[in-house]
Order: structure tokens, then C-alpha cells, then sequence
């Protein structure tokens, strides 16, 4: 027997077929504080709670595709760069029926959510509360800028626990921070965003010296506008790989 015949006598309801979706989890820092974009279910299961932007992927759809058709449908942003986190399978993560998810994860500065939240009222950017300590791990919480608890559907608190794990783990080798910030951005919104992201203070001296030593930050010569003390110098980032 050759491929073709086998093929031909392949039984594709031999094996039972999970349903696989995709859940974008769109990070930034908002007022000091971690933050993702969360929309609040419509319908049940998990009527009423808070979820992150996703969907069921097609059976003809490749797992990228139906992550950005989620992105420009749901977010209403065509043009973000992102790529996959992990993929959350436990048996019962949804009541519904056996469901695979890949999540989906991208940084970006809070500028960019503005189009999609004056577009969509059910989406928010949710304030992100992390109970642990260091890269321990687990669960996060929810929070509205009021400081209202938002019940988070599904599996996402998980999600969103192991999105801030990989960012606390990549920030001291990789450029994650700047997809943080703007073009230009002083040493101080620098230490803010890595404060932010690891869930405590650092020194700053030490960390400015840690910084101008890694030879990817350009001295743009221009200072901030609107400080009412000496105005700082504003830097730019580049890659070593550029």
C-alpha cells in the first residue's frame, strides 16, 4: 500500500478532535502598573466575567491567521506584531467541550489601545495585580481603573501569570522593556517599566549604569516638555542587531 491508498482509506473520525482556539493577551503599563486589554463576556460560560480577546480558530485557518483575524475583529488593530506564548491544555479548562488554546502575547505602548477602547466598550485595560514574588509563578488578578475586582473567565488569570513570568524572566537579556515606551523616553520611564514588570524598586544609579553600559541607548540631545523641575534628556533605543 502507498501513501495515496492509505490516504485514501484514512479514517479522519478515528481519533476524537479537540477544538482549538486562540486567546491574544495585548500587555502594557498603565500609571505605574501592569495592564492588559480583557473584554467582558456576553454570553455563557462565564457570563458577565472579564476575558482576554480570542476565538476558535477554523479548520482551515493556521493558528496565525485566526490570531490576527482575533486581533483586527475583536481589537480593532491590524498591524501589531505578536507571537505565541504557550498552550494551555488542561482537560477541563472549559466546560463547554475539550478546547486547546495557544495564547498569543505582544507588548505596546498604552497609546495604542486608544482607537481600539474608544471603538469597542466592552473592551478595557484592565489593571494586572501579581501576588507573587520574584519568577514564583501562578495566577494574577484583575483590576478596573477604579480598583474594582474583574472575575477573569476561564483559565486566563493563568495566562496572563505566565505572560508576566516570561516578561520578569527576559527582561534582563532582551529588549522587551522598550516595546514599552515611546520612540523617545527618558532613563527614568526606563526604570519605571522594569519596576513595573519585576514588582519592585531598584536602585538608581545602578541601574542607570547598567543601562548606558549595554551601548543600546542613543542620547537623542533633546530633553522632556512639560516638567516642571530640569527637564530630562530623552534617549532612543537601538538594537545591537540592527
Amino acid at each position: 500500500m502507498n501513501e495515496t491508498e492509505f490516504l485514501d482509506g484514512y479514517d479522519p473520525h478515528r481519533y476524537e478532535r479537540p477544538s482549538v482556539a486562540v486567546d491574544l493577551i495585548l500587555a502594557s503599563v498603565v500609571n505605574g502598573r501592569p495592564a492588559a486589554l480583557l473584554m467582558q463576556r456576553p454570553e455563557h460560560p462565564c457570563l458577565g466575567a472579564w476575558s482576554l480577546p480570542g476565538g476558535f480558530a477554523g479548520i482551515d485557518e493556521s493558528l496565525d491567521a485566526a490570531a490576527h483575524r482575533v486581533l483586527e475583529t475583536k481589537v480593532r488593530m491590524a498591524d501589531a506584531y505578536i507571537e505565541q506564548l504557550y498552550t494551555f491544555g488542561t482537560v477541563d479548562r472549559d466546560p463547554r467541550t475539550r478546547v486547546i488554546s495557544v495564547a498569543y502575547f505582544a507588548l505596546l505602548p498604552p497609546a495604542r489601545f486608544a482607537a481600539a477602547l474608544k471603538a469597542a466598550p466592552d473592551l478595557i485595560l484592565a489593571e494586572l495585580v501579581v501576588p507573587w514574588s520574584g519568577e514564583t509563578g501562578g495566577p494574577v488578578e484583575a483590576r478596573s481603573q477604579d480598583g474594582d475586582a474583574l472575575p477573569l473567565a476561564f483559565d486566563h488569570a493563568e495566562m496572563l501569570g505566565l505572560a508576566m513570568l516570561r516578561l520578569r524572566g527576559k527582561l534582563d537579556y532582551s529588549d522587551v522593556a522598550f516595546a514599552l515606551l515611546p520612540e523617545r523616553f527618558t532613563l527614568r520611564a526606563l526604570q519605571d517599566v522594569h519596576e513595573t514588570i519585576l514588582g519592585r524598586p531598584l536602585n538608581k544609579p545602578a541601574f542607570r549604569r547598567r543601562m548606558l553600559a549595554t551601548n543600546t541607548l542613543v542620547a537623542t540631545g533633546e530633553r522632556e516638555t512639560g516638567a516642571s523641575f530640569r527637564p530630562a534628556e530623552l534617549f532612543r533605543h537601538h538594537s545591537t542587531q540592527e
